[in-house]
């Protein structure tokens, strides 16, 4: 077998054949940033921002900043994405071997071409997709590729998948399918796609900035006729140049209708819940990801690596001639747990078995997947003769007596345990036969003449905190569903043991329907509304399997640490990756456990009930308050009023009433339970609020309009109302009190004072001296406007559904 010559490799990848993997992760940075930046919000708003900086009032132009650190979130969190994606890669070998021209040479896995011919021994990774041509032994692990736990027995015809492992033995196998049409690279391309977690929070905040945005131009034409009318009519203030003045007014009755700070805020709460998980070994991906699994009432969970560590442990010994395990015997199973060629599952023998024998053997047969057995032979002792552990289907196969052995193998078997047998005879064998040179030695005969002595079964080792963890969720009224690629009744058995609780065997997703037949969704999804237990899933069908629950209307969070997993993860509202999982799997996931404990997950549900319910105590906040502006905008303007603040004196009000306790309140512990639909209970609050609190204003800045007050006396006035009103809102937001909520609460009112009382902040503010009447109007009107928002308060929290 000579395999390609250089003219051949250098002609297929000049057509293309090569396996160099697809690098396209969906949007460039030039699309994220005109995404972020080009829209008519901060087109509206960026212009107001440059108009004040061009007439030269910067100092009411400090709005801006939000502008500018929102877009700069957005872009980092997007671009953030896309680098991660960018590194992923299902395919870690930099080289291959490969047979080319009779010689075997190693060639770097991009220039592996169709056709080549692998030289595949343990411990290389399959490049791309191949079908073996010739095999000594060859055992392939596709657990991250497939969740099958075993490695497979994999002789000439057999497809071998691009990822996966050879664990055992040597072969050749000739490329199949390269690049963008390897299994590989189909699921990292898929997986590479971009997309941001869906997130009720980032989802109710975009359309309540939608909703201002519209109503944005048609209050806007209102607010400037009205400024401008007030300043004499457009004629005139374009004449006198009062224009100037009315054009900040009008920017001022606009930007307080948009809650800027709500975004930023928001970001601000995320990003120190991820800071606060990042210190219990979660990693937060992208920062919407901390109120996901708040949100979620169906967890998914692989069994290999999520809900197991990932190797066996013996589970029992059931002698099978006598009533108890004989030294002889026991010294054996000690000695081939201890060998260094034994299994993963040998290996588990140790813990129980510690005392080998003291002789020497004369032979020992390492495991073969494609035999399904191993052998030791010792010449002398009590040990003495050959002794044979294996499947119980091929040691027993030829020997007497042996049904009742094999029956209880199958009980075993269909409970999901992993069973195999310990044989014994008399017969010693013969040291191995050296074959020729270049040749491989002939495989081994079953001995003659076995007898059983022994069933010894493993299961697969449950993680120690998986059982309070899942425990947690169920109290938390979360479906628990299992998917895996391994066996049906090994699936079943692990979930029963992590307690999930289960009756027979998993359902075989070898019987779901096939995606291409007509109407394969209803009936998927009529398979997902009545089973939660799933073995022999394919990749592909995991992905299916999540989007049906999704079409069930379930929030999915799917965990997973094998390339198997990563397009599950993919498209789940919340992907879990554990930290010792492939590097495809861990690109994909939202959050990542660190050190692959599974109890960190509690700590994550309660870190997003707290930004959750922060959040929409914000929400209501902000909105309140641009109700209220839109309200001033719509009755100033059309009453062609001239608007009673600058834009610099909203600003301190709503650095009192809003901004700095803001930064508390999104900060604060909480432990509500989350419960869907918070834009609407913001809205049932937010609205009446608002109008409770612009109906106060607009009485008091009409009583002094129409007193004929001078503008900076009536600004004085608007802005003692205002704040004192608004911040009864803060009030009703911060309970139950705590001491912190407490101190934020009297430092806000406290600060108003502390503006009035500071000369050079009354001269920054370009507030006048009011009259006591009118600052006696302004507090009797904020006291009645807070008693009024307490009982609407009232009314609104009974009629609230819990």
């Amino acid at each position: 077998m000579q395999g390609l010559g250089a003219a051949e490799v250098r002609e297929r990848l000049e057509r293309g054949q090569g396996n160099a993997m697809p690098s396209s992760t969906g949007r460039s940075f030039w699309r994220i940033m005109q995404a972020n930046l080009f829209t008519l919000f901060n087109l509206i708003v960026g212009g107001a921002f440059a108009l004040l900086l061009v007439l030269g009032y910067w100092q009411d132009a400090l709005f801006g900043l939000f502008v500018i650190a929102n877009v700069v979130i957005g872009v980092a969190q997007e671009f953030r994405a896309k680098i991660t994606l960018s590194r992923l890669a299902v395919l870690n070998a930099p080289k291959a071997r490969v047979l080319r021209e009779g010689t075997t040479v190693e060639a770097p896995t991009a220039e592996v071409v169709l056709d080549d011919i692998l030289v595949l021994a343990a411990g290389d990774q399959v490049t791309a997709d191949a079908e073996v041509i010739e095999a000594h032994g060859l055992d392939v692990d596709e657990s991250l590729l497939t969740g099958e736990a075993d490695p497979v027995a994999s002789g000439p015809g057999r497809e071998l998948m691009s990822g996966s492992t050879v664990v055992a033995g040597s072969g050749l196998a000739r490329v199949t399918r390269v690049g963008c049409d390897s299994y590989a690279a189909r699921i990292t391309a898929e997986a590479k796609q971009f997309s941001l977690v869906r997130s009720e929070l980032r989802g109710g905040i975009a359309r309540i900035i939608r909703w201002i945005t519209v109503l944005l131009l048609p209050v806007g034409t209102i607010v400037v006729n009205g400024q401008m009318q007030a300043a004499g009519g457009w004629a005139v203030a374009i004449e006198s140049g009062a224009w100037r003045e009315a054009a900040v007014a009008a920017t001022a009755s606009l930007i307080a209708m948009i809650p800027q700070g709500l975004v930023f805020m928001t970001s601000v709460a995320l990003a120190v819940g991820a800071v606060k998980l990042a210190q219990h070994e979660v990693l937060v991906q992208e920062l919407a990801a901390v109120e996901g699994l708040a949100r979620v009432d169906m967890l998914c969970l692989d069994k290999t690596g999520t809900l197991t560590e990932g190797r066996m442990v013996l589970d029992g010994v059931e002698p099978l001639r006598a009533t108890d395990l004989t030294p002889p015997a026991q010294a054996v199973l000690a000695w081939m747990g201890a060998d260094r060629d034994a299994n993963a599952t040998t290996r588990a023998l140790v813990e129980r078995f510690t005392e080998p024998p003291t002789e020497q053997p004369v032979r020992a047969i390492e495991f073969s997947s494609r035999r399904k057995w191993s052998a030791v032979s010792f010449a002398d002792g009590p040990a003495r003769g050959t002794w044979v552990l294996g499947a119980p289907d091929i040691v027993l196969a030829d020997v007497p007596d042996s049904e009742d052995a094999l029956l209880r193998f199958d009980e075993r078997a269909t409970a999901g345990e992993r069973t195999v047998v310990l044989a014994r005879t008399d017969v010693v064998l013969a040291p191995p036969i050296e074959a020729p040179e270049g040749e491989r030695p002939p495989e081994p005969d079953l001995p003659a003449d076995l007898t059983a002595v022994a069933l010894v079964s493993f299961r697969e080792k449950v993680r120690d905190d998986a059982h309070e963890t899942l425990g947690y969720f169920r109290e938390q009224e979360v479906e628990l569903c299992v998917i895996s690629g391994d066996d049906p009744r090994t699936v079943a058995a692990v979930a029963r043991e992590a307690g999930i609780q289960h009756d027979g065997p998993g359902f075989d997703a070898r019987q779901l329907p096939d995606p291409d037949q007509e109407g394969s969704e209803a009936e998927l999804d009529a398979i997902m509304a009545e089973h939660r237990v799933f073995g022999r899933v394919t990749p592909e069908q995991k992905k299916a399997m999540v989007l049906s629950l999704q079409r069930l209307g379930h929030t999915v969070a799917m965990t997973g640490d094998g390339v198997n997993d990563a397009l599950a993860l993919k498209h789940a509202d919340l992907g879990i990756a554990m930290g010792s999982g492939a590097a495809a799997t861990r690109a994909v996931a939202r959050l990542v456990l660190l050190d692959g404990q599974f109890s960190r997950l509690p700590r994550v549900v309660a870190e997003g009930r707290q930004v959750i319910a922060n959040v929409e105590r914000l929400a209501k906040l902000f909105l309140s308050k641009t109700t209220y502006a839109i309200l001033f905008a719509v009755v100033f303007g059309a009453l062609l009023w001239p608007f009673p603040f600058l834009p610099r004196q909203l600003s301190i009000v709503d650095g009192l009433t809003i901004g700095l306790p803001a930064l508390v309140l999104a900060l604060l512990p909480n432990i509500q339970r989350y419960r869907p639909g918070f834009l609407t209970r913001a809205a049932r609050f937010c609205i009446p609020s608002g109008l409770v609190v612009g109906g106060t204003l607009i009485s008091v800045v009409a009583y002094a309009y129409l007193g004929g007050y001078a503008p900076p006396v009536v600004q004085t006035a608007a802005v003692i109302t205002l704040t004192l009103t608004a911040l009864w809102v803060l009030v009703i937001l911060s309970r139950p009190f705590t001491w912190i909520t407490s101190l934020v609460v009297v430092a806000a009112y406290a600060g108003l004072g502390v503006v009035f009382a500071i000369p050079a902040a009354v001269d920054f503010l370009q507030l006048g001296a009011a009259p006591l009447d009118l600052v006696l109007v302004a507090v009797g009107a904020s006291a009645i406007g807070s008693l009024l928002l307490e009982v609407m308060h009232r009314i609104v929290s009974r009629s609230d559904p819990r």
